[in-house]
């Protein structure tokens, strides 16, 4: 656990690991390869520049303290990648998996009508997130503003449908057609 004190700045710098591992490289002068990978010896010095004095360790700090497992390491540990979530282009190399019965997707009330006529999208993100249980689907849904829903996702019965399974437990599929939801009957008050 982070020392008393640290959790915001943590907090901080996985956001910033967030965005130059997932949506803009170039605003931490990285690059990825082709599997969202980024070599640490690079990600190190655009921390620095960042947040001041970074090292080995507190990166791995980042990383194992981050409450979602948004961060890897390669076998090697010289490579850290994000585990999904890109909006650039990048294969993960996951395999097509057969999914549970059903999965579950937390947002905000106010998208449940656009949702319910279109389904799930996924935006300009790979693919719809989607969790293995309600209170993770909760949390998920509770970083946005306003109302929590939790959507139930028949995700068996979506024949045709690929489903991949990511390193940190996360369900992701292309799309979820609005006949495979159903709105659970439960939702948490704005905070």
């Amino acid at each position: 656990m982070p020392a008393k004190g640290q959790g915001d700045s943590l907090k901080r710098i996985s956001k910033f690991l967030a965005l130059i591992l997932r949506h803009d490289p170039g605003a931490g002068n990285i690059r990825l390869d082709a599997e969202g990978w980024a070599e640490v010896e690079h990600v190190l010095p655009a921390l620095a520049t960042r947040f001041g004095d970074f090292d080995r360790a507190r990166l791995e700090e980042v990383v194992r303290t981050n409450d979602k497992s948004r961060y890897a390491f390669n076998p090697k540990g010289d490579k850290i990648r994000a585990n999904q979530g890109h909006s650039v282009p990048v294969d993960l190399g996951l395999p097509a998996v057969e999914p549970p019965p059903v999965l579950y997707h937390g947002t905000a009330a106010r998208f449940l009508g656009r949702i319910l006529e279109q389904g799930l999208n996924k935006g300009k993100r790979h693919h719809v997130h989607l969790s293995p249980d309600i209170a993770t689907a909760l949390n998920v849904g509770g970083r946005r503003s306003g109302e929590t829903i939790v959507l139930e996702v028949q995700s068996r019965k979506m024949q045709g449908h690929s489903f991949f399974r990511s390193a940190n437990d996360v369900w992701l599929t292309d799309h979820v057609p609005p006949q495979f939801l159903r709105v659970l009957p439960l939702s948490i008050p704005p905070r």
